[in-house]
């Protein structure tokens, strides 16, 4: 059974809209919608100064992902290692509102890794770091 576009949610109603603390609690990423897809940037880190990409510039409001609604809510896309360049399929689902499941993987989902992100309660700076 194929679902329309129709039936898929706004992206702005998504539970995965919002600040995200990273798996190893080092980093912020910012999730917003970005015209029908949701587009995932690093949003803050707890390290000084801001890591840079692979390319060398800062990661600070860089994008890594960008995700479309595949089924109700389950996003996938690609999403890129800032650190190496090296991209990935990702699919994205929220743990109700506090946790969000990121699964990324190469061709076969079994063959993947899973992080859980929590919820960001405290602020970021403008120049990306993390406060509170």
């Amino acid at each position: 059974m194929m679902l329309s576009t129709a039936a898929l949610a706004d992206p702005a109603a998504s539970p995965l809209v919002g600040l995200w603390l990273t798996q190893d609690r080092d980093g912020v990423v910012a999730v917003a919608p970005c015209g029908n897809a949701l587009c995932v940037r690093i949003a803050g880190s707890a390290k000084d100064p801001m890591p840079r990409d692979w390319q060398g510039r800062s990661q600070c409001g860089l994008q890594i992902s960008q995700v479309t609604e595949h089924s109700p809510g389950i996003w996938q896309g690609k999403i890129t290692d800032p650190r190496n360049g090296n991209a990935y399929d990702v699919r994205m689902s929220a743990e109700g509102n506090q946790r969000l499941r990121l699964h990324g993987f190469v061709l076969v989902p079994l063959l993947g890794s899973t992080q859980v992100w929590t919820r960001y309660t405290g602020h970021v700076t403008p120049d990306c770091h993390m406060a509170g």
